[in-house]
């Protein structure tokens, strides 16, 4: 007999069986091995444990294959952007969402965006830091060695060097063939016109979210989402009108020595702004670069007294309410004393004026006489009707809201009724002016092209025939009065000068003025509205010192109209024809109710 041993781990049982080996009986032989208790609950143990591992096994192959299947489908996992807070390798491009485009009214492209790339390095892997550095500035010149170092020094798998280079300055750095460097597309918002439409178009920061502007209000359209495919922008701007505007104004900023200027141009039938400039201004490609004077805009977010522009909304207000007619006028012989103030005109003719006078010499006494007869109650109604006393609305954020007298009783009506005492931003003025002018209907501004759609008038502000009047009104004033230099020929100009001392901290300051001129054209049949303003102009030889609108901003409105008419497909008419001086007449009386000579 011999002796076969199974040895297990512990409690390690010895196992023996026994075969009698050279038995005859072949059944004998080949008998089953018999096992005893313990060896029977070792093997079946085993057995178990086995069968209970492979489960596992088998359990945990099938959650891993699931999760990875889960994971290619959602896409989740894959490398994000870097940011400043994130330690990744290396980033990938990012998915494309591309800002919509901005265009003028033509078509003419004013925003896009463009594919570029940031460079990014991975100081581990960086050999030699200061010889990065130095050959690095030797391509991107507006990067310090020191800068680089110190973002070189960083913990992070990554730093970024420089986000959105041309695409000569990539070429450039691929070509020094440093370890460590590389690139990442990202998308860069361009603005093809520069600093010509800045103000109205804002810009975006350097994630593409728009911050100020259009490129702001419109953000959510611009961008687009999962839920919204971003949205193209069709501005009512004309970059030529734009162009003309801007120039004129730069123009007569330089020759007068001016600190700032603005303008606009605005359909009196739509509400649609063609042009809008305020200087100095930036450009949105690189608005870090600029200081926040350039920056700030102002026709919309600047408020001002406006001076004498105010007396067109004075006259209108009194011939609507029937306070005085044509034939009416006030005694403008002495100055008016009322609460120990004195209010005076800059050029007194020292006698009675007639209404059509009175707003053609520009007289504050027969202006404030004419406002205090229809009442500060009223006064404050009708300038609230024309949107003058409430914040504006237009579609972008840089909005400034009017600054109010902190009471309105007589006197403060007679000083809003020159302008003095009331401060708007010119965005206010130009769009009151246009309802004093399309028959009396007061129409939301905007910067957003409306031909194709149907403008509303928000109100009735005044009359069919008080409209026609001021009409014939500015245009006088042109012809005969302060604003002469504004005349543009064949184009029927008509509009009011407006000089301001500017109130700096509590009190006017005398050698400091704002000086603007508002518009219409042609004034037989208005179609424009066309304001310009300088601040703080400076008189010279050929204006013989004087510095007030006359002199300054008139001109700028009358170089603009002569320029952009044909653009406008304005046709210039004969002013000295029949037709044309009917439709202009405007009868003015003596004291005497006698009609004048002219």
């Amino acid at each position: 007999m011999s002796e076969l041993t199974w040895l297990t781990k512990s409690p390690r049982p010895r196992i023996s069986l026994t075969t009698p080996l050279g038995h005859k009986n072949l059944e004998d032989r080949h008998k089953p091995l018999r096992l005893d208790g313990s060896a029977k609950e070792t093997l079946e143990q085993g057995r178990n444990r086995l069968v209970m591992a492979g489960v596992i096994f088998a359990f945990c192959f099938v959650i891993l294959a699931g999760r990875l299947v889960g994971l290619a489908i959602s896409g989740i996992g894959e490398e994000e952007a870097p940011t400043a807070d994130t330690d990744i390798s290396r980033p990938v491009a990012m998915v494309e969402n591309k800002r919509a485009e901005i265009r003028d009214r033509n078509g003419v492209l004013l925003a896009t965006t463009l594919t570029t790339a940031s460079l990014f390095a991975e100081p581990k892997k960086v050999i030699n830091p200061k010889e990065l550095a130095a050959k690095l500035t030797t391509v991107l010149d507006d990067l310090s060695e020191a800068t680089i170092l110190s973002r070189l020094a960083s913990a992070r798998n990554f730093v970024w060097l420089k986000r959105n280079l041309t695409p000569s300055q990539q070429y450039q750095v691929n070509a020094l063939g440093i370890p460590g460097l590389h690139f990442r597309s990202e998308e860069k918002r361009f603005y093809p016109m520069g600093a010509l439409v800045s103000h109205v178009m804002g810009f975006t920061d350097v994630d593409n979210h728009g911050i100020a502007g259009v490129e702001k209000y419109f953000d959510a359209q611009l961008g687009g989402s999962e839920d919204s495919p971003a949205q193209d922008l069709s501005l009512s701007i004309d970059v030529r009108i734009q162009h003309a505007l801007r120039d004129e104004l730069s123009r007569h900023m330089s020759v007068f020595r001016a600190i700032g200027a603005a303008g606009m141009v605005m359909d009196v039938k739509t509400g649609e702004i063609l042009g809008m400039v305020s200087l100095p201004d930036f450009d949105p490609n690189r608005p870090s670069d600029f200081s926040g004077d350039a920056k700030f805009n102002r026709i919309t977010l600047g408020v001002y007294e406006m001076g004498s522009t105010f007396k067109t909304f004075t006259t209108a207000m009194a011939l609507d309410s029937g306070t005085v007619g044509l034939k009416g006028g006030y005694d403008a012989t002495e100055p008016i004393r009322k609460a120990g103030f004195r209010i005076r005109d800059d050029h007194p003719k020292k006698r009675w004026l007639s209404v059509p006078e009175i707003f053609m010499y520009s007289s504050n006494i027969g202006a404030a006489k004419m406002a205090d007869e229809v009442g500060p109650k009223n006064h404050k109604a009708f300038l609230a009707k024309l949107g003058l006393l409430d914040k504006p609305s237009l579609e972008i954020p840089e909005i400034g809201a009017p600054i109010l007298p902190p009471r309105w009783n007589s006197l403060e009506t007679m000083t809003i009724s020159f302008g003095h005492g009331l401060s708007v931003s010119p965005l206010q003025l130009s769009t009151g002016i246009t309802a004093i002018v399309n028959g009396g209907a007061y129409i939301n501004p905007t910067v957003i092209r409306r031909d194709n759609m149907k403008t509303s008038p928000v109100r009735q502000v005044i009359r069919e025939e008080t409209s026609s009047i001021m009409r014939r009104l500015m245009r006088l004033v042109v012809e005969k009065g302060t604003g002469g230099r504004a005349a543009a020929e064949g184009y029927l100009v008509g509009g009011k000068t407006g000089t301001a001392e500017k109130a700096v901290g509590g009190r006017y300051k005398r050698d400091a003025l704002i000086a603007s001129f508002v518009s219409a054209f042609p004034m037989n049949d208005p179609r424009y509205v066309v304001f310009a303003m300088l601040d703080e102009p400076k008189g010279n030889a050929e204006t013989h010192g004087f510095r007030s609108a006359g002199w300054t901003a008139a001109p700028i409105v009358g170089r603009l109209i002569s320029r952009i008419g044909p653009i406008l497909s304005i046709s210039p008419v004969n002013e000295e024809s029949e037709a044309v001086q009917k439709a202009m007449f405007i009868p003015i009386y003596s004291r005497e109710k006698k009609l004048a000579s002219f």
